[in-house]
């Protein structure tokens, strides 16, 4: 029995690469991480405008230009949140894991809870994982999925109060203002959509590098190069 169990732990330590995270899943990752590092600072400015400039005003365009580039970052939002539903059902087995939560596996909840115990530092090594943990995934789950519906629904919404009454953002999405409530409480749980994507980047880049560090298996380097590489 003591045989068998180091043969496993020394078969696990030198496990060959894993090819887990394809090309386009990579280069979504990066590229809804810049639209949301420029809809953040953008959104935030047009809810919080800067002091007046002096000077005409027929000589700034300040607040249009955030706006234009919020909008801009919003489309590229929606577009690859759009293509990763694509390739979440096209791709490899890995690149499924943000669509759903297999709640119905008792494995996942026994690596749920391992990872939380992980995390508070109740358990010296964490679950195993290829490529997300079950804490990542539901995380990633709630964040991405519907917390980034939302966020397209209500942006979009907005941007048709602009477009006006019977234009293709109105029609589509202008439904949402009523529904929850007007015009501005929906400005303000799409600002509140804002601050929970901040705090779910600040988590994960945390949790991300810290996997690097203490780990078994690479973190960082496999969302750039797509392997997943394992360490003695």
């Amino acid at each position: 029995m003591a045989s068998t169990a180091s043969d496993s732990l020394e078969k696990r330590h030198h496990r060959k690469p894993l090819y887990v995270f394809e090309a386009p899943v990579r280069i979504w990752h990066w590229v809804h991480a810049l639209s949301i590092v420029v809809l953040a600072v953008t959104g935030y400015l047009i809810a919080n405008p800067l002091p007046s400039i002096g000077g005409e005003a027929s000589e700034h365009f300040l607040m249009g230009n955030l706006r234009m580039i919020h909008f801009i970052a919003g489309y590229v939002f929606a577009i690859g949140f759009a293509v990763r539903i694509y390739f979440g059902l096209v791709g490899n087995k890995y690149s499924r894991e943000l669509l759903y939560l297999p709640v119905w596996r008792r494995e996942w909840w026994r690596d749920l809870f391992g990872e939380v115990r992980y995390y508070l530092f109740l358990q010296r090594d964490p679950p195993h994982s290829d490529a997300h943990n079950a804490l990542a995934q539901a995380a990633m789950w709630f964040v991405n999925i519907l917390v980034g519906v939302f966020m397209i629904v209500s942006g979009f919404a907005l941007y048709g109060e602009g477009l006006g009454l019977g234009t293709w953002a109105d029609t589509w999405f202008g439904w949402a203002i009523p529904l929850f409530g007007g015009s501005q409480q929906l400005r303000m749980l799409h600002i509140l959509g804002m601050w929970l994507f901040i705090v779910f980047s600040i988590i994960h880049i945390y949790m991300a590098v810290r996997a690097d560090i203490m780990g078994s298996q690479s973190s960082v380097s496999s969302i750039i190069s797509g392997w997943r590489t394992y360490k003695d």
